[in-house]
Formats: structure tokens, sequence, C-alpha cells
């Protein structure tokens, strides 16, 4: 019998946390080895499948990440940025592949992820969803293509209780046009528009956000020209989506060198 990969879920009482618990339990070479939230939480001690509908894992919430990821293969983690980068710090040191789905890094949490990447596998991506990631290599291909007489604007749609933005999908979209046009985001994006702020500059990449009910997640590329438009689009109606990529992510992990990946790389774009 094929030994079971065994995945850590960091924040699993969580909404997205309870997805992935669902995902890992789908798969047949996978399993849980813990669940895993915060010290002093409510939920440490009590049995996870009386609390997530659906689980049959009957493990408790634990907050012992050190014992839990001595007996993991990798760890999955969709939480918030200080975490994800004590996550990855940890990963590192019991060489457990990570998968980070968090969004909303600093420079310097970034820094700290690739130094921990130097000893074990990660997997980061802003949006895990396989068809998004697809995307992002279309907006890739159809940016080298055309020049900068076509504007590029991300226009990027989440539900009303997102507190980023943009979302941290639509700066991977907007990172993959700033690179088939061979800059850095940086130097392209566009500051957000209020007022009487001018003519549209050649070349910038702009972000149109917008909020409101319990939208999953709909992102656009859209390139405009004079005469036409080429609008590349992706809408996400469940967001199992990203728990499944996720652990897709993991599997391919197992394989991997040391290093930084993102979902491109898991899906050979």
């Amino acid at each position: 019998m094929t030994k079971k990969i065994k995945i850590t879920i960091v924040g699993a009482s969580g909404r997205m946390g309870q997805m992935l618990a669902r995902a890992v339990e789908e798969s047949q070479d996978l399993e849980i080895a813990g669940l895993v939230e915060i010290e002093g939480h409510p939920l440490i001690g009590e049995l996870a499948n009386k609390k997530i509908s659906g689980l049959k894992t009957a493990l408790e919430f634990s907050d012992d990440i050190y014992s839990v990821l001595s007996v993991s293969d990798a760890v999955i983690d969709f939480t918030n940025p200080a975490t994800s980068v004590k996550i990855a710090k940890l990963a590192a040191k019991y060489n457990v592949v990570d998968v980070i789905g968090t969004t909303g890094f600093s420079q310097l949490h970034l820094k700290e992820i690739a130094t921990a990447a130097n000893s074990t596998t990660i997997i980061r991506s802003g949006n895990m969803s396989l068809g998004l990631n697809v995307l992002t290599g279309l907006a890739k291909k159809v940016s080298e293509a055309l020049d900068v007489d076509f504007d590029a604007e991300i226009i990027e749609m989440h539900h009303g209780k997102k507190v980023d933005a943009p979302s941290g999908t639509a700066l991977m979209l907007g990172e993959a046009v700033a690179i088939g046009r061979e800059k850095k985001l940086d130097d392209l994006k566009e500051k957000p528009r209020d007022g009487i702020i001018g003519p549209r500059k050649k070349g910038k990449i702009g972000f149109s956000v917008i909020r409101g009910g319990d939208i999953v997640g709909n992102h656009s590329v859209m390139f405009a020209g004079m005469g036409e438009q080429i609008i590349l689009q992706h809408n996400a109606t469940d967001r199992m989506i990203f728990a499944r990529g996720a652990v897709k992510a993991a599997k391919w992990g197992m394989t991997a060198g040391k290093g930084e990946y993102s979902m491109l790389d898991v899906l050979n774009l």
C-alpha cells in the first residue's frame, strides 16, 4: 500500500481552513496530520469532525505546531503575513513542503520567505485556482504580443468583507502583464484614480476594484487599443477551487527541489 502524504492545515477552523481539510480528505493519497489554530483558540482540544461539516477525520484542533510539523510531509497555510512567515521558517526547520495561499506580504516578509525557501520547498501564490493561473499565463503571453499602445487594466471583484485592495490575485495578474512587457510591476502600476487626474499615461497598468455582496472572485485582464479590446476573464463561484489547487500544489511539491515556486510552476506554465 502506498504511503499517504501527511498534510498539516494552519488556521484550520476558519472558512478556508475547513475547505482545505475537506479537500485533503477528498484525495485518496493524502491524509490530515494536524489541524492547527493559534494558542488560546476556543476550539483547541475539540474534535474537528464535530465542528467541520462533512469532515470524517477525528482529530483534535491543536496549537502545538512543532509536534504536528514533526510528523508532516507538507503544510498548507492561508492565514496572515506574519503567521505565514513564521510557518515558512518552521517548514524550513522541519523540512516540510510549505504551500502558502496568504496575500498582503510586505517586501520584508517576502525576503524572509525567500530565505526559508533555501532550506525547503515553498509554493506561494496569490490565487491557488488552476483556472486563474491559466489566465495568468495567458495574460503574460498577450502582453508579450502587444505593444504599449494597448492599455492594460486589471478589473477585480470580491465580496464586501475583503480588506485588501487590489487583491493579491489582481497584483499577480498585473505582475504577469508587466513581465510580458519586460518591466517590473512597481514601475508600471497606476495609482488609484480619484478626481481630475488627467489622461492615462501610456504603458501604465491600471487596477479597477469592486467590492460587494458575496462575490467569491471575478478577475479580468483587458488590453484596450484603438478600435479593439482583448478581455481575458475568470470567474470563481466556489471557494473549494482554491483548496483543491493548494492540495495539487502540495502533491507537486513532494517531488520538487528546494526553492520558492508558484502555481505557474505547478501547472508547467
